[in-house]
This record gives C-alpha cells, structure tokens and sequence, in this order.
C-alpha cells in the first residue's frame, strides 16, 4: 500500500460505498444505504493486516466531505462512525439527527 489512498465511491439510487484497493485482493469499505437525502452507514471494514493505519477514519472523512458537497445528511449506524461523530462535534452539519 502507497501511503497515498485513493478513495473512490460506487453509488446507485438506494445505496453506496467508499473504498479503496489496498493491493494484492485487499480492500477497505464504508457502506452505506440510501433514503432521500440521508446517507445510513451501516458497515465499515478494514483487512486486518491493514488495521491501526487510519484508513477506516479516511473513509469516514471522505463520506461527510461527500455528504457536504452533495447536500446529504449522514446517519451513522455503523460502531466506529458513530464514535467518529461523538469525536468530530464540527460534523454537526452533517448529522441527521
């Protein structure tokens, strides 16, 4: 992995992701569903040799700067991104609360 993550996003009308090619079969992700303007994160994943290197919290920041460009709201369902959000109280825009 270069130390430079390339996130991109996959997104249809009723759900989405964030995720980034780690190399060698490796990827990390965000999930997320839609409703309306609301993004629901319900799962972010990591592959354990790629733990502990921020790239989970990477991807939570790339979903509230697309939540922000795209007039979304973000519901964080997903353990880590709620913790993210109880952390980053400047997300406050984002949140749908």
């Amino acid at each position: 992995m270069s130390d430079e993550l390339t996130i991109r996003v996959e997104e249809s009308s009723t759900a989405g992701r964030f995720f980034v090619d780690l190399g060698d079969g490796y990827e990390a992700e965000m999930t997320y569903k839609r409703n309306n303007n609301q993004m629901i994160i319900d799962h972010t994943g990591v592959p354990k040799p790629f733990e502990g290197k921020g790239i989970a919290a990477h991807l939570v920041f790339a979903g509230v700067d697309f939540a922000r460009l795209n007039g979304r709201k973000i519901v964080p369902v997903c353990s880590y991104v709620v913790a993210q959000f109880k952390r980053h109280k400047e997300w406050s825009d984002v949140f749908a609360a």
